[in-house]
C-alpha cells in the first residue's frame, strides 16, 4: 500500500509538474493576444482620433468658407450701396442741369421778351419820326405824287415791321407762358 501511496504521489507530482508547465505557456499566447488586442485598439483609437481631426478640419473649413462668403456678400452690398449712392449722386446732378438750363431758358425767354418790346419801340419811333418827315415835306407841297406814294410805302412798310415786331413779342411771351 506504501508503493502505491508512492506512486500515486509521484504521479500526482508529474501531473502537477505537467500541469505547471502547461500554465506558463498559456499566459505567453494570452500576453500575445493581449498584446495584439492593445495594439487593435490602438490603432482604432488612432484611427478615431484621425477621424475626429478629419471632422474638426472639415467643420473649421467650412466655418471659414462661411466667413469668407459673409466677408464677400458684405463687400457686395458695399459696392452695391456705393453704386446705388454713385447713382443717386448722379441723378441729383442731373436735376440740378435740367433745372439750370430750364432757367437759363426762362431767363433767355425774358431777355427775348424785353428784346422785342425794344425792338416795337424803336420800330414806332422810327415811324414817327417817317411820318413827321412825310408830314413836313407834305405841308411844304415840294413833293410830286410819286414822291408822296413813295412816302405813304415807306410809312406802310415800317407798319408792317411794327406789326411783326409785335407777333415777334408776342411768341416770345408765349414761349415765356409755356416755361413758366
Amino acid at each position: 500500500m506504501k508503493n502505491k501511496i508512492v506512486v500515486t504521489a509521484i504521479l500526482l507530482l508529474s501531473f502537477q509538474n505537467f500541469f505547471a508547465q502547461e500554465t506558463p505557456v498559456q499566459q505567453t499566447a494570452d500576453t500575445l493576444k493581449q498584446k495584439v488586442i492593445d495594439i487593435e485598439k490602438e490603432r482604432t483609437l488612432e484611427k478615431q482620433r484621425l477621424e475626429q481631426q478629419l471632422k474638426d478640419e472639415k467643420k473649421a473649413l467650412k466655418q471659414q468658407e462661411k466667413a469668407q462668403e459673409k466677408v464677400e456678400q458684405a463687400e457686395k452690398d458695399a459696392r452695391d450701396a456705393q453704386k446705388k449712392a454713385d447713382k443717386q449722386q448722379k441723378e441729383l446732378e442731373r436735376e440740378k442741369k435740367k433745372f439750370e438750363k430750364e432757367q437759363e431758358k426762362l431767363a433767355n425767354a425774358e431777355k427775348n421778351v424785353e428784346k422785342a418790346q425794344g425792338n416795337i419801340e424803336k420800330q414806332r419811333k422810327n415811324l414817327e419820326k417817317m411820318q413827321a418827315k412825310h408830314d413836313k415835306a407834305l405841308s411844304k407841297g415840294k413833293l410830286s405824287p410819286v414822291e408822296i406814294e413813295k412816302g405813304n410805302v415807306a410809312l406802310t412798310k415800317q407798319q408792317l415791321k411794327i406789326k411783326e415786331a409785335e407777333e415777334d413779342l408776342e411768341k416770345a411771351q408765349n414761349k415765356l407762358k409755356k416755361l413758366r
